[in-house]
């Protein structure tokens, strides 16, 4: 069975990508098949191969299978804004159907699957669809990323809260040093790991260089997700 895991974060532009790319460093050390899924993006760039998203591009970059671009990412947007603007102004709709198709080709490849959000936990997709939703309806256990900043511990507790009111497994939570730590940077760890009802994966220093260059996944500790919650039976949870 594949290990699937959605990562979402406390907010936009905290580090979802940089935590995903290290997750996916991790699971490779492990020898595992790896692929990574941002099945949404928005603020990309137009170049020779067409529109790409630099963080899907990582996520491709980082993925031990050889993926196509439009395998990693099949909604790719322009424009830095919320998916279900863009893709209403552009008469492109974003569908269930769609996401949950693009999951189950790299299941069929994968045996350890990451997929990437858009923002945070609750990122709207359409009118009537949320990320949330999709998750939900896929059974995904939750990895959340804290951008460790001023108003983390809040955002960290809502989202957790969140998730837990779904259903879902928050499997585990990374901290990303988004600034340089101040000098309370300790007490807001240690008041995470009291709050937040799943295990700490790793840290994730202040990096001024590339994850090719500084290895995140060297941070991380994937033994302590829980092995039972990061299977599903192929096809669990689709909705439209």
């Amino acid at each position: 069975m594949t290990k699937r895991f959605f990562i979402t974060g406390t907010d936009t532009e905290v580090g979802k990508t940089v935590a995903s790319c290290a997750l996916l460093q991790a699971a490779a050390r492990q020898g595992l098949k790896t692929a990574g899924y941002k099945p949404v993006a928005s603020g990309s760039e137009m170049t020779a191969d067409g529109l790409r998203n630099s963080d899907a591009l990582a996520l491709q970059r980082y993925s031990t299978l050889a993926l196509r671009y439009p395998q990693v990412n099949p909604f790719t947007f322009a424009e830095p804004t919320s998916p279900h603007i863009v893709s209403a102004d552009e008469g492109r709709p974003i569908t269930a159907g769609a996401l949950s198709a693009g999951l189950r080709a790299l299941e069929a490849q994968a045996e350890w699957l990451l997929v990437e959000g858009a923002g945070g936990w609750f990122t709207p997709l359409s009118p009537t669809l949320t990320f949330a939703d999709w998750v939900t309806a896929e059974q995904l256990p939750v990895i959340l990323v804290v951008g460790v900043k001023l108003g983390c511990i809040n955002h960290a507790m809502l989202t957790a809260l969140a998730v837990q009111q779904a259903g879902l497994t928050l499997a585990g939570w990374i901290a990303n040093d988004v600034t340089p730590p101040g000098k309370r940077h300790q007490e807001y760890l240690a008041t995470l790991q009291r709050v937040l009802p799943a295990p700490l994966l790793g840290e994730i220093p202040w990096l001024k260089t590339t994850p090719e260059e500084c290895d995140p996944g060297q941070y991380l500790d994937l033994s302590v997700l829980h092995p039972a919650s990061s299977t599903a039976p192929a096809g669990a949870g689709q909705v439209d």
